[in-house]
């Protein structure tokens, strides 16, 4: 089946993203191609609903409007000639974004277009006779139930509709958080626990109901002042966190940045992922984004350096150095940072031993120097130093990470804001820019954790409960150092917390602030306490391409 995955993979990417609104698409009918065989037929048709996640969790889509839109991520007009994009990135963080925003329309499309190649291969796979059929089938079902999901969160809406050539239903509130429990209780029974984490699996399943149940007073009333939490929601949470603990298939990982090295598709704290290694014709952006353009983690490829982009906001930073002090979190919770070389007394190093530290990058930064497009050798080594800001043009600006990083001019230069390196640079990008090997995290057992302690201490304010779910997260990192203290109180601010420290750059942080009523809040440059954005503005293609059916697709309030 993984040769089959590829080669759909690779013919996929050749689509072209249109308007989805109707949730119509054409797409070629792998059956009718002669010389394939039933398995190959049925792999064909469930491939393609699998193929977009890489490009949805590309680093301008929805890793985008998922963390720059919170107080974890900031990204700055660099130097006043990078990244300005017309503003689209300080409207995303200072929730002033408009309809016409690029990368909101282009996670709508992605995500309209996934749920109309699912209802497409759930049409055509029962015309196929190969054993797998039904999985397959409920897969299919069970990642159109995803995309809803994250529609159903972005924006407030779901389309549901089985018969390729009909008009879709718009669902919302309660209807929409109905439609998704049926659905994903539907395919449950057919889904397979063997397999890994790239494919939809049980686990799976029972993540995405206890995700859904835990946010579903969000859902069901999107503007609420004071959101409700059913007690017998958070029962169902904590219901299907049991169900993934106890199922003896998933283990926390001992070494946290493992969950993100190159090879982690077989890490088993890995529940659901997007595929993106280089030979499944990956596209991970995620280790180049947050570096600066004068970082170069490749001695094999001078081309391969970072692109100066987002840095996490001081308020981000502040809550570890505020919850470590008068300690350094660097030194005190293993999922901050991790130094990985040191730099030798000849300030010399071997092409095998250099590898990028990882986590929140801070202060002066040391890497290889590269000169006339080449790197400085040291006969067969390569020469370590203190690295200035040449490829921006600015040689005697060195990269330095500072804590402050605004919008002003000064705020906004080359070398302002931590930045976070989390997803481990591909050792086979020849540009920084594509073939990523590190599939990206969507869920993972953590999480589970985390989500089972949340339940607990809104339902019946079990505190200890929670308190050890918490600790036990923590006391797991035992590769690196020694773990993160334990705790000895827990509350939902502690929580939320908690959930930013073992979380953070992994597209959940948006949703974590609405569901615990900090998304009005205040940080560095944002200021907006309107609590109608809690919801994206659908984008003004769609509602257009919609015009013809009044009163079909409704803009939401405040767009």
């Amino acid at each position: 089946m993984k040769k089959t995955f590829i080669f759909a993979l690779i013919c996929c990417s050749f689509l072209t993203l249109n308007s989805c609104t109707d949730l119509v698409e054409t797409v070629l009918d792998e059956s009718s191609v002669t010389g394939l065989t039933e398995k190959q037929t049925a792999d064909g048709n469930l491939a393609p609903v699998y193929a977009l996640l890489p490009s949805i969790f590309q680093h301008t889509t929805y890793f985008a409007i998922q963390e720059i839109s919170t107080d974890e991520a900031i990204l700055p007009y660099r130097g006043g000639t990078d990244w300005g994009d017309n503003g689209i990135y300080l409207a995303l963080h200072q929730h002033t974004s408009t309809s016409t925003d690029p990368n909101i329309r282009n996670t709508w499309l992605l995500l309209t277009q996934g749920i109309s190649r699912a209802i497409t291969a759930i049409n055509a796979l029962p015309t196929v006779n190969d054993p797998n059929t039904k999985t397959y089938i409920a897969e299919a079902r069970g990642i159109r139930a995803y995309y809803n999901l994250m529609l159903l969160d972005l924006f407030g809406l779901v389309f549901a509709k089985d018969d390729a050539q009909a008009i879709s239903e718009i669902l919302r509130g309660e209807q929409a958080v109905e439609y998704l429990k049926a659905e994903l209780l539907a395919v449950e029974p057919d889904l397979l626990t063997t397999v890994g984490p790239g494919r939809f699996t049980k686990g799976v399943a029972w993540g995405l109901l206890a995700r859904l149940y835990l946010n579903a007073g969000v859902y069901r009333d999107r503007y609420a002042t004071n959101i409700q939490f059913k007690p017998e929601d958070m029962d169902k949470v904590t219901e299907y966190c049991d169900k993934i603990i106890n199922s003896g298939q998933y283990r926390l990982s001992a070494d946290y940045f493992s969950l993100f090295n190159s090879d982690n598709n077989s890490n088993k704290e890995l529940i659901f992922v997007a595929e993106q290694r280089a030979e499944l014709n990956g596209h991970n952006r995620m280790a180049y984004f947050s570096l600066s353009g004068d970082q170069f983690p490749l001695p094999a490829f001078p081309a391969a350096n970072g692109t100066d982009g987002p840095a996490i906001t001081p308020d981000f930073y502040q809550s570890w150095a505020q919850a470590y002090t008068p300690k350094d979190p660097a030194g005190t919770d293993p999922r901050f940072f991790k130094q990985n070389w040191t730099i030798p007394a000849d300030s010399c190093i071997a092409a095998d031993k250099f590898e990028m530290n990882r986590g929140i990058l801070r202060g002066t930064q040391f890497g290889l120097l590269r000169v006339n497009g080449a790197f400085v050798r040291c006969g067969t080594n390569y020469k370590i130093g203190k690295l200035f800001n040449v490829t921006r043009n600015r040689p005697t600006l060195p990269v330095n990470f500072t804590e402050q990083v605004n919008y002003t001019v000064a705020g906004s230069d080359y070398n302002t804001g931590y930045r976070v390196l989390k997803y481990e640079f591909s050792k086979k990008s020849s540009s920084g820019r594509n073939l990523g090997d590190a599939d990206i995290v969507i869920l993972r057992l953590a999480d589970v954790y985390l989500m089972r302690a949340e339940a607990k201490l809104r339902k019946s304010n079990d505190a200890a409960s929670a308190l050890a779910d918490v600790n036990f997260i923590r006391a797991s990192r035992t590769a690196v150092g020694t773990p993160a203290p334990a705790l000895t109180s827990m509350t939902l601010d502690l929580l939320l917390r908690e959930r930013g420290f073992e979380l953070y750059w992994e597209s959940i942080r948006r949703t974590d602030l609405i569901r615990f009523g900090k998304y009005e809040g205040t940080w560095t440059e944002k200021t907006n306490t309107d609590p109608k954005k809690r919801l994206f503005p659908i984008p003004q293609t769609a509602v257009d391409g919609a015009s013809n059916l009044p009163g079909y697709l409704k803009q939401n309030d405040s767009y």
